[in-house]
């Protein structure tokens, strides 16, 4: 377990609507935490009815980035209309973060949600992790000087989508996943992470080493899609409808 600044739990209770659920996503969530990295927290909120349904309607997306105590906070909620709609897309980031065992907020329909949420992956998901990897192998190669951050994203992701393929289960600590997995390098780069700044170098740097793990693990990727024994479309619409409606309904109780 790890230690929640008081500052976090400040912020979310000063948000304007009732919350499904809040969580700490990004380094913290994954396994590699700078001491300076900031804290990205994901939730979900509520919106009434009256600004759902009327001229004025309220924010699908509240974005807020700020420093308390030292500590940078970023905090990103959406309308559970909104989430609900982004579950059932290919969408690898909303399935992170619901699942996040770092909860700093939760509820009885957060738990049915998860349960109902099963039934929105897909063998497509694929398409997110094999997006999002190369988009982190692009930052990593096109330094010189080759941060630690984007590579260890480069494996979180891929492994992240090869375990999902195979088992159907949201992982996205590398730390767990390399239980799994096994990769011999990936120990000395966490180690440097933890220790060293949020923008560290990379000591050490064998750039074809890492390429040929890039491609490796791509193609890896690419074959647990291709022989996945997950659905080829969500099959949970109607009951996240009506979960939905009975959060509406239900609003004023949180």
């Amino acid at each position: 377990m790890m230690n929640i600044p008081p500052s976090l739990n400040t912020i979310i209770g000063q948000q304007p609507y009732p919350l499904l659920f809040t969580i700490i996503s990004g380094s913290h969530l994954y396994g590699f935490p700078s001491p300076d990295s900031d804290y990205d927290l994901r939730g979900v909120h509520i919106l009434p009815v009256q600004e759902v349904v009327g001229l004025e309607t309220g924010n699908e997306t509240i974005e807020i980035s700020e420093v308390r105590e030292s500590l940078e906070i970023d905090l990103v909620t959406h309308d559970v209309k909104k989430f609900f709609l982004m579950l059932l897309k290919k969408n690898g980031y909303v399935l992170e973060q619901l699942y996040s065992p770092l909860i700093l907020t939760t509820s009885p329909e957060h738990q049915e949600l998860k349960s109902l949420a099963y039934n929105c992956i897909t063998r497509h998901h694929s398409h997110h992790y094999l997006g999002f990897s190369a988009t982190q192998w692009k930052l990593f190669d096109k330094e010189q000087t080759h941060q630690i951050k984007p590579l260890l994203y480069v494996y979180r992701v891929l492994l992240t989508g090869i375990y999902l393929m195979q088992t159907g289960v949201v992982e996205a600590n590398l730390i767990k996943l390399n239980e799994v997995f096994n990769l011999p390098y990936i120990h000395d780069l966490i180690a440097q992470k933890l220790v060293g700044k949020e923008k560290s170098i990379l000591s050490d740097v064998n750039a074809d080493f890492h390429r040929g793990e890039y491609e490796r693990l791509r193609n890896k990727l690419q074959e647990a899609y291709e022989s996945s024994q997950l659905p080829e479309v969500p099959s949970a619409n109607v009951a996240l409808h009506n979960l939905l409606v009975r959060l509406r309904a239900r609003r004023d109780e949180y």
